[in-house]
C-alpha cells in the first residue's frame, strides 16, 4: 500500500525539536528523499504507538512533523504520547522505547534502503536514554555495550522490541501507512486501523 504523505509546513514550535529532558533533537543527513525519510519516521513512530498499546500503555497520540527551513531542505520528526499505569512492567517500557529504531529499520530493509549511513540516522538515542532514566528510576540498569548485575543490556532490550515488532508489523505498517497520510493519529485512531485495546489508565 502506499499513500501520499501530508503537505509540508512552514516551522514546528520550538519544543517539536527537544527530547524528553528539553535538549535539543540530535541531525542527521539521511541521505533519503523526503518522501523516504517521512516514511521511514512514520514507521519510526508506528512502532512506539503499537507496541506501546501492546504493552499496555496508553496511547494520547502518535505524529509525524515535516518542515522546510529553506528552499529544497526538508527535515522530519515524530512524537508519540503515552500514559502508563502506576505499575507498568519496565521492561515492556524499555522494549517500547526501543521499538522505534527497530520498525524503522525494518522499513529501511524492506524497501532495498538500508546503508550504514541510513541505520545511523534512526538510532534516536534519546528513546534509548529516556529508557535507561525511567528504568533507573525504578532500580533497574540497562548497560549499553555490557549485561550489568541484575540487569539487562541495551541489546537484550532491542532484541525484546525486535521479536514484539515482528509479531505485531502488519500492524505497524498499516499505522504507518496511515500516519505518513495525516501526520496525526490518535489512539482511539490506531484502535480503528488495527483492532488493538487502547487501555485506560486510572488516575
Amino acid at each position: 500500500m502506499s499513500t501520499a504523505p501530508a503537505p509540508l509546513m512552514e516551522n514546528p514550535a520550538p519544543e517539536v525539536l527537544l527530547d524528553y529532558r528539553g535538549l535539543p533533537l540530535a541531525k542527521s543527513n539521511t541521505g533519503l528523499t523526503y518522501e523516504q525519510a517521512r516514511l521511514g519516521l512514520a514507521f519510526h513512530e508506528a512502532g512506539h504507538a503499537v507496541l506501546a498499546m501492546a504493552y499496555g500503555l496508553r496511547v494520547h497520540k502518535t505524529e509525524v512533523t515535516a518542515w522546510l527551513s529553506e528552499p529544497n531542505l526538508s527535515h522530519v520528526t515524530g512524537c508519540t504520547t503515552t500514559e502508563a499505569r502506576a505499575d507498568f512492567e519496565v521492561w515492556q517500557f524499555a522494549a517500547f522505547s526501543a521499538a522505534g529504531t527497530i520498525a524503522q529499520v525494518a522499513y529501511l530493509m524492506a524497501s532495498g534502503l538500508w546503508t550504514p549511513e541510513t541505520a545511523v540516522s534512526c538510532e534516536a538515542l534519546h528513546d534509548r536514554d529516556q529508557a535507561v532514566d525511567v528504568l533507573a528510576q525504578r532500580g533497574y540498569r540497562i548497560g549499553i555495550g555490557f549485561v550489568p548485575a541484575g540487569g539487562r543490556s541495551w541489546a537484550m532490550v532491542q532484541g525484546m522490541a525486535r521479536r514484539k515488532v515482528t509479531h505485531l508489523w502488519p500492524h505497524i505498517h498499516t499505522v504507518a501507512h496511515a500516519l505518513n497520510e495525516h501526520s496525526v493519529l490518535t489512539g482511539d485512531d490506531i484502535t480503528d486501523l488495527t483492532g488493538l485495546v487502547n487501555p485506560e489508565v486510572a488516575a
